[in-house]
């Protein structure tokens, strides 16, 4: 094949325009996450892309693939530069190169889709079979690949549409992933077909394809809003107590941190509840080794006569050693210790750094405890004979965590959260429009308690029952009902995407073997 003449190196204004198309593209994917929250604009936002990698050769395929991705991620996460140099304490120059590191590792899964994309139309493979397979399979690799981090993973741009994300009881995030990845790939041909010369066939069959899978989704969405819940009711209330991260862990504020707890859980049970939520973290101690502070939060749980979950650090001695573990525990209205939690995924370089021995001059961003050790399984916690999974701070982007806690049993699932590190980025919006799909995926509520916001109740088809405002001194009171049915998503996870990612290499199998022919 000759790779010169289909890319045309010699034009120079055409160069110019398919860089400028491929940081369109990513300048529109930025803007369908909150806090823009355009979503719309995911629809629509690869067709500046698949225009410029069109009659391009696969290695430049994956350049402007890899542009997009730069730009779509540097403007998603320009928020962590908040995080290492206001709470990191990194040097502006060390944090920005990181934060290029990560966007720039996440921008090679665009440009290596684009680079098969390439290669499998110089195979005869179409982008309409190609493309939306190769993005879910990817998005899905990167949700595990390394620790995994499947922040703003394309369908989640949808999490206010609530008519088309209640497929993810079935698909999850992914299958609206995948129809927003095809309609951009149909919408490119029917404008091609419009307007370009050489197009003029209407892709016909395409359209109706897209069609149909969007009635068929909109349908079943429409259906399952109109459904009625009928778990059983529980009074929620949930507290932010907006405490500042600079002294959070500062010992001489412990006892007004503790005040201010009190006094927003008195004022949040005046009407009654049955469950108080308190943000991860919120008791800045050790609940096993505080007997003063630990007593005076059972007095509260008693004289409110409400169930209290706490986020709280926590160890246990195992073979000699200590191990730190990020947990949730659970108080009764008589003040007993029901049960803790722990944290199963943690933060690499918040929590624990990474290959710790071979990275010695590496140190943690979180100030206060040293490296956590995770949790071992998903252990709920009873109340009222009800099962709760607890979600801590950014295990709620984790589907199979969710569903892990609602296959044990869980029929309510609560995020508790500190979101201080983002200030007033948009990381806190981005963060909460994950936690919608964890309700919708396994038709359960969600409640999220967090430090300095986004406090939320989220009901099992995704409605925002109560919201409250970011670094306010809050609580926020509601009834959720229990989920009750169990989902094709619940009983086998993420086997459409597992089915994508299997494609996936078989497209990349076959374009390789395909194109090494030709």
């Amino acid at each position: 094949m000759d790779y010169k003449r289909l890319a045309k190196p010699d034009d120079k204004a055409e160069g110019r325009r398919d860089y400028i198309l491929a940081v369109l593209s990513g300048i529109l994917l930025t803007l369908s996450f909150p806090k823009a929250d355009l979503s719309v604009l995911a629809w629509c936002a690869f067709v500046p892309l698949l225009l410029a990698i069109a009659k391009k050769s696969p290695g430049q395929a994956f350049r402007f693939g890899f542009i997009c991705g730069l730009t779509a991620y540097g403007g998603i996460l320009y928020w962590l530069n908040i995080v290492m140099t206001l709470y990191g304490k990194l040097p502006w120059f060390f944090s920005v190169v990181l934060y290029l590191v990560l966007a720039s590792y996440l921008a090679l899964y665009v440009g290596i889709i684009t680079w098969i994309v390439r290669k499998g139309e110089l195979s005869g493979i179409t982008p309409l079979i190609s493309f939306p397979i190769l993005w879910v399979g990817f998005e899905y690799l990167r949700s595990f690949l390394m620790t995994g981090f499947p922040w703003a993973s394309l369908g989640y741009s949808q999490y206010r549409v609530l008519p088309l994300i209640q497929i993810a009881d079935i698909t999850g995030v992914y299958g609206l992933s995948f129809l927003i990845a095809l309609a951009n790939v149909v919408l490119l041909w029917i404008i091609r077909g419009a307007v370009m010369k050489g197009h003029s066939v209407y892709p016909t069959k395409s359209a109706a394809l897209l069609f149909v899978l969007l009635i068929a989704t909109l349908g079943y969405g429409f259906m399952r809003l109109n459904s009625v819940e009928k778990g059983a009711p529980l009074k929620v209330a949930l507290i932010q107590g907006n405490i500042p991260q600079d002294v959070k862990w500062d010992p001489a504020f412990k006892d007004s941190t503790i005040k201010v707890y009190e006094k927003l859980t008195n004022e949040a049970c005046a009407s009654g509840t049955d469950l108080v939520v308190w943000p991860e973290s919120a008791t800045p101690f050790y609940f096993q080794d505080e007997p003063g502070y630990a007593a005076r939060i059972k007095r509260l749980v008693v004289d409110v006569e409400s169930y209290l979950i706490t986020g709280s650090p926590a160890y246990d001695i195992v073979d000699g050693a200590i191990k730190y573990r990020n947990s949730a525990i659970l108080l009764s209205p008589t003040g007993q210790l029901l049960g803790r939690t722990d944290k199963i995924h943690l933060v690499p370089f918040g929590e624990y750094v990474p290959l710790a021995k071979m990275l010695p001059f590496v140190h943690k961003l979180v100030v206060g405890i040293g490296d956590f050790s995770p949790g071992t399984d998903t252990v709920p916690l009873s109340i009222k004979k009800c099962k709760l999974g607890v979600l801590i701070c950014f295990e709620g982007i984790f589907p199979e965590i969710s569903r892990g806690y609602v296959r044990a049993g869980s029929k309510l699932l609560v995020n508790i959260t500190n979101d201080a590190w983002y200030g007033r980025s948009s990381a806190p919006y981005q963060h909460l429009s994950m936690s919608v799909f964890r309700a919708v995926e396994n038709r359960v509520p969600l409640v999220r308690a967090a430090n300095t916001g986004i406090t939320a109740i989220i009901d099992s088809r995704g409605h925002f029952h109560g919201m409250t405002q970011l670094f306010k001194e809050a609580y926020l009171t509601g009834e959720v009902r229990m989920g009750e049915t169990e989902t094709i998503y619940t009983r086998y996870g993420d086997i459409f995407a597992g089915f994508c990612l299997a494609l996936a290499i078989v497209i990349s199998a076959l374009s390789m073997r395909r194109h090494g022919r030709r």
